[in-house]
């Protein structure tokens, strides 16, 4: 096995790890901020407005690590893996 091969081996594994900890990351923090929320507006109906504005604020910035991580996973997929070894001509057939 040549080093390029080992190279865009564990690329491609570690590029499912992180597509992986990202997935159940973003869902356990969607689950945690959702779930508090409930419980804010449970104990103080009257504050349903500001609860939902800093639920919706959580959320999205809970959702910027996911994207980053997939932008993450996808440059080491495709620059790291892609370019050195020659991936995207081998699959073009030149």
């Amino acid at each position: 096995m040549t080093s390029q091969a080992l190279v865009a081996a564990f690329t491609l594994l570690a590029f499912g790890l992180i597509v992986t900890g990202v997935a159940f990351g973003s869902a356990i923090g969607d689950g945690i901020v959702a779930s508090k929320a409930v419980e804010a507006i449970a104990r103080q109906p009257e504050a349903r407005p500001n609860i939902f504005v800093f639920l919706f604020l959580g959320v999205g910035v809970l959702e910027a690590f996911p994207i980053i991580g997939l932008g993450l996973a996808f440059y080491m997929l495709l620059v790291v893996v892609g370019v050195p070894s020659g991936l995207y001509a081998s699959l073009a057939g030149h």
